[in-house]
């Protein structure tokens, strides 16, 4: 097959390991820069144009799209949906799951655990808007914020609604969500590929620091997920309309609360803890669809 990776760098990690698992299964591959694309659109032949040539006869695209270029990575994404081609990451899913809202209003239809979390239109009632998630602490976070920036634990309702306020003031949207306590500083990623976990890893803070990404300094360890666990992640990347997701959640005392759900999961975090082999898992995924 002709498989395409939209990637910015080709030398990323995830990109890399994609690029070598294609290749052993004996597959044509080429990185394509997805803002250096040029889309034509016309009635009969929708096609894309990258360094003077057409990017035809694609059996399949993995858009591996940063957050600052959504808008015309997910374009790219789009046009070649139009070709029929294709991807690992539709399109809409992947319109969906940057709006960090729009993701916890259909999670919650899904009937999915989440953190509660209160949305205004920057209301100066800061005092109930503390009172809807049960009061300090809280997380506070903005809604295009990524990797664990934008995301502020406040400890006291003088330093919430100090938090909220400043915010508001710069115009900036944001969710305040209830601080579960019970899960030390550390969350779960469970990686999702065609409706199957297929590797999970608990992500733990540094000490004092209770965001547990990686990209802050945060480490990984392999788990085993309960049965529960498994299902949630399973649900959220299936209502999120993901084939490839990792989903992020809390081990509460009600159950897993989900977080977040990735359209472009990191893969070496993933790998590096389980010791698998998730890039050929992805590599499979098409060759099962094309």
């Amino acid at each position: 097959m002709k498989i395409r990776i939209l990637s910015r760098n080709p030398r990323l990690y995830s990109t890399s390991r994609l690029v070598g698992a294609a290749k052993k299964r004996n597959h044509e591959v080429e990185v394509i820069d997805p803002v250096k694309c040029d889309l034509i659109i016309e009635k009969k032949k929708p096609t894309i144009y990258y360094k003077n040539h057409f990017l035809e006869d694609t059996d399949a695209v993995i858009p591996r799209i940063g957050a600052s270029v959504t808008f015309y990575g997910t374009a790219v994404v789009r046009q070649f949906e139009m070709m029929g081609t294709f991807t690992t990451t539709e399109s809409q899913a992947l319109v969906r799951s940057r709006d960090k809202l729009r993701s916890l209003q259909i999670l919650s239809r899904a009937r999915l655990g989440l953190p509660k979390t209160v949305f205004t239109n920057y209301s100066k009632d800061v005092t109930e808007i503390l009172e809807h998630v049960g009061g300090a602490p809280v997380i506070i976070k903005l809604l295009e914020g990524t990797q664990g920036l934008g995301v502020v634990l406040a400890e006291t309702q003088n330093a919430a609604e100090s938090v909220i306020e400043a915010f508001n003031g710069l115009q900036a949207r944001v969710i305040v969500q209830e601080f579960i306590k019970e899960a030390g500083g550390a969350d779960i990623r469970a990686f999702v590929v065609d409706g199957q976990v297929v590797g999970a890893m608990k992500r733990q803070g540094k000490e004092g620091e209770f965001r547990s990404n990686l990209h802050r300094g945060g480490s990984a360890t392999v788990i085993q997920l309960t049965d529960e666990e498994e299902n949630a992640a399973i649900k959220a990347a299936k209502a999120m309309a993901l084939g490839v997701a990792g989903v992020d959640m809390l081990q509460s005392s009600r159950g897993p609360l989900i977080l977040e759900v990735n359209s472009s999961p990191g893969l070496e975090g993933i790998e590096a803890a389980t010791g698998k082999d998730i890039a050929k898992t992805i590599i499979r995924y098409i060759e099962r669809n094309v």
